[in-house]
C-alpha cells in the first residue's frame, strides 16, 4: 500500500499531527559519554548498542530499559571506530593511540590489543563470515587480520594520504577504501591488488561502504555530497547534494533501497534510492553528526555526534519503501546473477537537490516526553590477554 502524498498543513496545526504513521520517530537517547560520539554499531541480534567516543571509552548499551551500561577502559586516545563481529561475540575498536582492540562484550574486560599501525587508526570492519578484520589508518595503509588466529595477514599500499575508511564487500572478495588523497579504491582480497579507482577533484570521501548486494558503493563526501557508483560498469549513478556541510557517515538499509546520512550540518537525511530523492530530514542533534547506522533488521537506526548524545530512531518506513528489489526485476534476472544495478537505480547520473516535498522531523519540537536512557554505568577495565603486532 503506497503512502499518501505529504501535504503542507497550516502553520497553526500542531506539529505532532502532521507526521504520518510511517515516518521515522526518535525513540530514546543515551547519555554517558563525556565527549563527541565517533562511531555506533548494533549487535547482530539488535539487543545492544556499542558506541565509541573522543573521551577514549567504548560503551555498551542494552536496548532493554533500565539495564546497566558498560564503559570499556583501555584505549589511551580517541576511539574512532567500533563494530560488532557478525556472530556478536567480539567488539573491534580502533583508536588514535595506533592500536586496534578486540573485546569480549561482557563485564569481564577481556581484550586483545593489536599494535596495528604507525599512525592513528580510523576504521575497523569485519568480513561477513567474521574470519577477517580490515583496518584503515593515517599511515596510508590498510591491513587485514585473521580473527581465528588473531594474527596479521597483509597490508595494502596505494593510497598517498590518510586512509579514512575501509570496508569489506558482502561476499568478502573485495575491499573498498577512501582516502584524503581524493580517491576511492577497490581491492581484490585474493590477488591483494587494487582493481579499481575512483577519483574526485573537489573533495575526499569521509566514509564509504558497499550496498547490501555488493554491486555498488556509496561515499560520504567532504564536499557535502553523497555519491553512488556501480562498480561493475564504473559509472556514477546518483549524486546527491542535500547537505550544507560535509557528510561524515552513511548507512544502507539492509534491503538496499534507502540510505541514511549524517552530516556536520547537524542533520540526518534519508534518501529513497529507487526514486532518487530525499524523503526525510531529521533534526535531533545539537551539533555536527559524525556517525549513523541501521540495525541488521532495518527497523532501527542510531546516530551520534558532537553533542555526546546517542539517538535511537525507529525507521517505520520498512514496509512501504523497502520492497525487495529482486521482486521488481524477476523478468530481467538470470539464474546465476543478482539484478544489475542499472535495473534498480535510475539509469543516468544526475544531481539531486533538496525538494520541498520532503518531510522535516524535529524531535526537539515534537517529542514532549521522550524516554531518555541514563542507566547506571559500570566501568570495565581491560586486561590484555594477548598483544599482536604486525
Amino acid at each position: 500500500m503506497a503512502s499518501a502524498p505529504v501535504r503542507s498543513p497550516p502553520l497553526s496545526e500542531p506539529i505532532s499531527w502532521r507526521r504520518g504513521q510511517e515516518d521515522p520517530i526518535l525513540e530514546r537517547y543515551f547519555k554517558g559519554h563525556k565527549a563527541a560520539i565517533t562511531s555506533v554499531g548494533f549487535s547482530p541480534n539488535c539487543k545492544q548498542l556499542a558506541t565509541a567516543s573522543w573521551d577514549t571509552f567504548l560503551m555498551l548499551w542494552s536496548l532493554k530499559p533500565h539495564t546497566r551500561a558498560y564503559r570499556y577502559v583501555g584505549h589511551k586516545d580517541v576511539v574512532t571506530s567500533v563494530q560488532f563481529s557478525p556472530q556478536g561475540n567480539l567488539l573491534a575498536s580502533a583508536s588514535r593511540d595506533r592500536t586496534v582492540r578486540l573485546w569480549v562484550p561482557d563485564r569481564t574486560g577481556k581484550s586483545s590489543e593489536f599494535k596495528a599501525h604507525t599512525a592513528p587508526v580510523r576504521s575497523v570492519d569485519f568480513s561477513a563470515d567474521g574470519q577477517l578484520l580490515v583496518t584503515a589508518s593515517e599511515d596510508k595503509s590498510i591491513k587485514i587480520w585473521n580473527m581465528y588466529r588473531q594474527r596479521f595477514l597483509y597490508s595494502l599500499y596505494r593510497h598517498t594520504h590518510w586512509v579514512r575508511c575501509a570496508k569489506f564487500s558482502p561476499d568478502g572478495r573485495l575491499i573498498v577504501s577512501c582516502s584524503e588523497d581524493k580517491t576511492i579504491k577497490i581491492w581484490d582480497t585474493s590477488s591483494k591488488q587494487c582493481v579499481n579507482n575512483f577519483s574526485d577533484s573537489v573533495g575526499f570521501a569521509n566514509f564509504v561502504d558497499f550496498n547490501p548486494s555488493g554491486t555498488c558503493i556509496a561515499s560520504a563526501g567532504s564536499d557535502h555530497t553523497v555519491k553512488i557508483w556501480d562498480i561493475r560498469v564504473n559509472k556514477l549513478l546518483q549524486h546527491y547534494q542535500v547537505h550544507s556541510c560535509g557528510v561524515n557517515c552513511l548507512s544502507f538499509h539492509p534491503l538496499g533501497n534507502s540510505l541514511v546520512t549524517a552530516s556536520s550540518d547537524g542533520t540526518l537525511k534519508i534518501l529513497d534510492l529507487l526514486e532518487g530523492r530525499l524523503i526525510y530530514t531529521l533534526q535531533g542533534h545539537t551539533g555536527p553528526v559524525f556517525t549513523v547506522t541501521f540495525s541488521k533488521d532495518g527497523e532501527l537506526f542510531t546516530s551520534g555526534g558532537a553533542d555526546a548524545q546517542v539517538l535511537l530512531w525507529r525507521a517505520n518506513f520498512n514496509h512501504l519503501r523497502c520492497k525487495d528489489p529482486n521482486k521488481r526485476n524477476l523478468k530481467r534476472l538470470h539464474f546465476d546473477s543478482s539484478p544489475h544495478l542499472l535495473d534498480i537505480y535510475p539509469r543516468s547520473p544526475h544531481p539531486h537537490g533538496e525538494k520541498k516535498e520532503t518531510v522535516e522531523i524535529n524531535p526537539k519540537l515534537e517529542v514532549m516526553d521522550l524516554q531518555s536512557c541514563s542507566p547506571p554505568v559500570v566501568d570495565v577495565l581491560s586486561f590484555d590477554s594477548t598483544t599482536i603486532s604486525t
